[in-house]
């Protein structure tokens, strides 16, 4: 059963003409990086997680060099932006604001890597079905065009439908690309929002802190 189902879905893609090459390798693209993103986030899990208040806690102890080493050792977007941060926590607001936000931009780019990929194959993929089957109905009306429009029913149906394949592989392959282009674009914005709480849970401590002593 499982033999002849691959032999029907080799037959239809050989039916499919030329384009359905690129859209197959469409999918695969598509594919290898949706598991990449998966198993990178994955191994973020967890990571970061308390971080900037234990940080917080650290530096009103005065204990700035252990913080700066715990946020280096943690190796997770919130450690790398708030060690960039204490590098410059005795700054004026300004650069500090600059450097947190350049840091949680650059961790925010990291995350989102090859994504974009993603959604310019779910645009792509039902093109190139379409264009395919532009080509295949072009061809199927030379032929009746050909035999002077002597054709059934049968033999134009034939023709019709496996023109509309490349369609068909394009629509199956961008349909579960842009679902899972949707999915790590979530996971990214759930990644930031925390990165940026973490941002001002750290400048308001600093803030705070720095009034303190001035007072």
């Amino acid at each position: 059963m499982t033999e002849f189902i691959m032999v029907d879905m080799a037959g239809f893609i050989s039916k499919g003409g030329i384009l359905v090459i690129p859209i197959l390798l469409c999918s695969i693209v598509a594919l290898a990086i949706f598991v990449e993103r998966l198993i990178y986030f994955a191994k973020m899990r967890g990571r970061g997680q308390g971080l900037a208040q234990n940080i917080v806690n650290l530096l009103r102890q005065g204990q700035d060099i252990k913080a700066g080493k715990i946020a280096r050792q943690s190796n997770s977007p919130m450690g790398r932006v708030l060690s960039s941060a204490l590098e410059v926590k005795d700054q004026d607001r300004e650069i500090l604001e600059t450097v947190m936000l350049n840091a949680t931009e650059e961790e925010v780019r990291d995350l989102s890597s090859y994504i974009q990929t993603l959604a310019t194959i779910g645009t792509i993929a039902p093109l190139l079905g379409l264009f395919g089957t532009v080509i295949g109905m072009i061809k199927a009306f030379m032929v009746i065009q050909e035999m002077g429009g002597k054709v059934n029913a049968a033999v134009l149906a034939g023709g019709i439908w496996e023109a509309m394949l490349t369609t068909a592989f394009g629509l199956a392959v961008a349909l579960p690309t842009m679902i899972a282009h949707s999915y790590l674009i979530t996971r990214v914005d759930r990644y930031e929002a925390r990165l940026q709480g973490g941002t001002v849970e750290f400048m308001k401590s600093i803030f705070i802190s720095k009034n303190t002593l001035n007072n």
